[in-house]
């Protein structure tokens, strides 16, 4: 990299609650900011600039940074600052891996175990939710109910650390969907299998909820050329 683009503008970001660690905060705020592509990929960040916003001190903006580096989402460049990092394919295309895998061991347990009757009210209330986001064409609180009705089914399963290991591998897809959500049939077909996805898994056919989820989630992959195609500047220019 050659040519470091200007620091960013931050968007508003929350005041820090004293009662809890700054550097948590910091890290958690300027995460949501890098997955809803409000700081886009290849966008500088500054140190200097995130305290200042933040009223924070150099040591919690740090620790932040090394957090964030740590989940691949930034990058340090000897000299010449920080930069959100560009999306890679490889990542992509191996945290979708990583992501169908898990949630197709999630839908055959719920199929062969049975899905809670809490978490089929709160599938209904996702999906509902998503339905009025896609009629108020809304994809920020689609992509939040998303994300949502994923995490139900993973909790649905009774083992805690799943949804923890999801939300990681499913980071490395988020700015790609934000993408790719931008388009309302897209949206729309996501609900639709959604609905579909959830009453096979209620009614046990475990097949069908297999190929469903299976096909669900290459969709994104599906989208992938024409996305870097056509969003060359987020996308890791080396691979």
């Amino acid at each position: 990299m050659t040519d470091m683009p200007e620091p960013a503008r931050l968007p508003e970001v929350p005041a820090l609650d004293l009662s809890r660690p700054a550097h948590d905060q910091i890290a958690g705020a300027l995460r949501t900011l890098i997955l809803s592509m409000q700081l886009a990929p290849g966008q500088r960040i500054s140190e200097a600039e995130v305290g200042q916003m933040f009223g924070a001190s150099r040591t919690p903006v740090r620790e932040a940074f090394a957090q964030l580096r740590d989940d691949g989402l930034i990058e340090t460049f000897p000299s010449r600052g920080t930069v959100v990092t560009r999306l890679s394919v490889p990542r992509i295309r191996g945290a979708q891996f990583l992501r169908e895998t898990l949630e197709v061991g999630i839908v055959e347990r719920l199929c062969a175990d049975g899905l809670p009757e809490a978490s089929r009210v709160a599938l209904e209330e996702a999906m509902s939710e998503q339905r009025e986001a896609l009629d108020r064409d809304e994809p920020t609180h689609f992509q939040a109910q998303d994300d949502r009705f994923h995490a139900i089914l993973a909790e649905a399963t009774g083992f805690d650390r799943i949804g923890a290991v999801l939300i990681r591998e499913k980071a490395l897809l988020d700015r790609l969907r934000v993408l790719s959500l931008a388009d309302v049939d897209h949206r729309a077909r996501l609900l639709d299998e959604h609905e579909s996805l959830a009453r096979d898994i209620a009614e046990g056919r475990t097949d069908s909820a297999v190929a469903r989820i299976r096909d669900h989630l290459r969709h994104v992959l599906g989208t992938l050329s024409n996305l870097a195609q056509a969003n060359r500047d987020y996308f890791d220019p080396t691979e």
